[in-house]
């Protein structure tokens, strides 16, 4: 007697796209003895259509719930079932629909550090792909980079310029193999290809470019190398001239250098590592970690210049993994390969143009990358995981914002917002998922304009959103991002709100902690600068918040800045500032020429000028910034003089503090 069949139909949302949800729907569809199919759809959701009897379905479901791929995340499941049939005869992998699905949301994985898999294969001599640098599976390798569009299928993706060979599309289409619809699968015959190019784009003839370019970096050379999200720029860490060499060349006198090591271990060589932030440096996301150095710190002191920390993370690629594997330095530099104030590098000729005064050779391929993508930095703080730079390993996953399903009254609006203008991301409100773009980086000039609109588009297409309701920016009218959120609102209609840049700080902390809207709190926000209510420089807060808006109620006291924001580049201006409440004008001018005339950029004539500012309030602004009053600090104890990269005097006051006594301090 035949048992009754029943057919379902279930939407999967959430991270199931890019990670072998497929392959993996597939074997345990045969293992449950159900037929159907499963496809890609247009929103980075995933549709099932499976009979099978009641048990036979069930036991498909369990295993949907309780078996998924490691990386795979569901947001939703929705299941309905029907008695009627469409008598499937086997269980496939369809081809991908454009549609949406109705219910839940999806996206796309964030790029994925090689996994274990095909680095035992990237060494081992049997394989075809030995000591290939773009080995990937299912389960690894680039998404964000180099996907175009949704579903996410080859022929949507960068690697669509490589047509598989016959091995490869053996593989991809073997439900067994763990490249089964794997798509960013190849090999050496069919896939991309790295080239070592002279400073004059002159190919080097070589058999094994990425071997000798680490000959080429052990002699001191220094090296743009592309990789998975745009290029970095290498050299070697133990040798301080090349360090120096890099800095002159790349216009960063102090500014500290990210480096990649080959393995824990020989981090924890030079830098202290705890049980945490190694799981963080070997997760799959491979962040820059910001590691304490060891007492006997051996590479090159200028890696990092006055800070009692290195960041450091391990290759997150083949290119990287060979890198490491060929050379005999303990660790690569690998800062961003951008020229000052552009966009880091992503295209073979844009690598040209940029770096060609700042390297000696280019290590390129010939794989487009579609979002630039920097790496990701974080710090650990008292045992939890802190963002110092939120991109690679993490865009596009958004940050889910649960709290806001008791308040939303339409959960397919769609926000845009901005905020200030240095440090940029943008940010997409989908109902109550957050998406935030790649790092973006400090936006003051055309180019860098560009990137942050491409940014925004991708990343519309990317969450499938095609509109927008709202447009947020901060309150500062002149940064470039508030003009941009403007012309937008402007363009589209679309009212446009501004939001004082302390209140955001704290009510993005409240949204972490899942504060409800019905609750307020005391906020303390303390930075640089933000745009006031007042249209002062702010940045010492106390404000009283909820989310609808808030009441300072507080704030650190105001201090003169001699020469407005000349005084965050230079804080011997600030200092001079500060004193000014608390000594005379003879007594601030004979301790400034006693203690910091050099200090100052132009010395003595310099002291008289800024003392004249002071005395006749000529181009003087007061703020309430913690920011510029650390900065003050770190030039009167003789640690900073000047700011070449942002938060320079603070981050090393906070260094000195760091090998400091202080149970040495007498306190009254």
């Amino acid at each position: 007697m035949n048992e009754t069949k029943f057919r379902i139909v279930v939407h999967c949302s959430g991270v199931v796209q890019g990670i072998g949800f497929r392959p993996f729907v597939y074997r345990i569809a045969h293992k449950s003895g159900v037929t159907g199919y499963v496809a890609n759809l247009g929103d980075a959701g995933v549709r099932i259509e499976a009979e099978g009897t009641k048990e036979q379905l069930e036991d498909f479901l369990e295993r949907l719930e309780n078996e998924k791929p490691p990386l795979a995340r569901y947001e939703q499941l929705d299941i309905k079932w029907f008695s009627n049939l469409k008598n499937f005869k086997d269980f496939i992998v369809a081809k991908s629909e454009k549609k949406a699905s109705s219910s839940g949301v999806s996206y796309i994985p964030p790029d994925i550090a090689l996994c274990d898999d095909c680095r035992k294969e990237l060494f081992d001599t049997k394989s075809r792909r030995y000591l290939y640098p773009f080995i990937v599976c299912s389960a690894c390798g680039p998404r964000f980079t180099v996907v175009e569009d949704l579903p996410y299928d080859r022929e949507r993706t960068t690697m669509r310029d490589f047509p598989m060979c016959k091995d490869c599309e053996l593989e991809y289409t073997n439900p067994l193999d763990r490249r089964y619809h794997a798509e960013p699968t190849c090999c050496p015959v069919c896939g991309p290809h790295m080239t070592l190019y002279s400073n004059d784009k002159s190919i080097i003839d070589t058999k094994d470019p990425i071997r000798e370019a680490v000959r080429l970096l052990e002699e001191g050379y220094i090296i743009a190398i592309k990789g998975i999200g745009g290029t970095h720029i290498a050299t070697m860490t133990t040798d301080d001239d090349v360090i120096l060499k890099l800095r002159k060349r790349r216009r960063r006198p102090a500014r500290p250098f990210a480096i990649m090591a080959k393995d824990v271990n020989t981090i924890k060589t030079f830098a202290e590592v705890s049980d945490v932030e190694e799981q963080l440096l070997t997760s799959y996301r491979r962040p820059i970690v910001a590691l304490v150095k060891r007492d006997d710190f051996f590479l090159s002191k200028f890696l990092a210049p006055g800070l009692h920390t290195i960041g450091v993370m391990l290759p997150y690629s083949g290119i990287h993994e060979l890198l490491l594997y060929y050379t005999k330095e303990p660790a690569l530099v690998m800062t961003s390969g951008n020229y000052p104030s552009q966009p880091m590098a992503i295209s073979n000729d844009e690598a040209f143009k940029q770096l060609k005064d700042i390297v000696d050779f280019f290590l390129l391929h010939n794989r487009r990358i579609v979002n630039r993508n920097d790496d990701s930095v974080m710090r650990i703080v008292d045992g939890t995981q802190t963002f110092l730079r939120r991109s690679r390993g993490f865009v596009p996953e958004p940050i889910k914002l649960n709290f806001l399903d008791r308040y939303l009254k339409d959960s397919t609006a769609s926000i845009f917002a901005v905020g200030a203008e240095l440090n940029v991301t943008v940010a997409i409100l989908r109902g109550k998922y957050a998406y935030l773009s790649q790092h973006i980086g400090d936006v003051e000039n055309l180019e860098m304009l560009n990137f942050l609109n491409k940014a925004v588009k991708n990343l519309m297409r990317l969450t499938n959103v095609k509109t927008i309701t709202k447009i947020v920016s901060d309150l500062h009218p002149t940064f470039t991002t508030s003009q941009l959120a403007n012309e937008l609102a402007e363009k589209l209609n679309l009212p446009k709100i501004s939001v004082q840049h302390h209140f955001a700080h704290i009510v993005s902390v409240m949204g972490e902690h899942e504060i409800s809207p019905e609750e307020s709190v005391v906020g303390i926000a303390i930075d640089g600068v933000g745009y006031g209510s007042d249209g002062k420089p702010w940045g010492g807060e106390i404000l009283v918040t909820n989310y609808k808006g808030f009441k300072r109620a507080g704030h650190l006291e105001l201090q003169a800045m001699p020469g407005g924001d000349l005084c965050a580049y230079y804080p011997a201006r600030m200092l001079a500032g500060i004193l000014s409440s608390e000594l005379s004008n003879s007594e601030l001018e004979e301790f400034l020429l006693k203690n910091h005339v050099n200090d100052f950029r132009y010395g003595e004539r310099e002291i008289n000028l800024v003392l004249k500012q002071i005395n006749n309030g000529i181009n003087i602004t007061y703020t309430s910034s913690l920011g510029r009053v650390l900065d003050a600090i770190s030039t009167a104890l003789h640690i900073s003089n000047r700011r070449t990269y942002e938060g320079e005097p603070a981050m090393k006051l906070e260094s000195a503090a760091y090998y400091g006594d202080p149970l040495s301090i007498k306190l009254p």
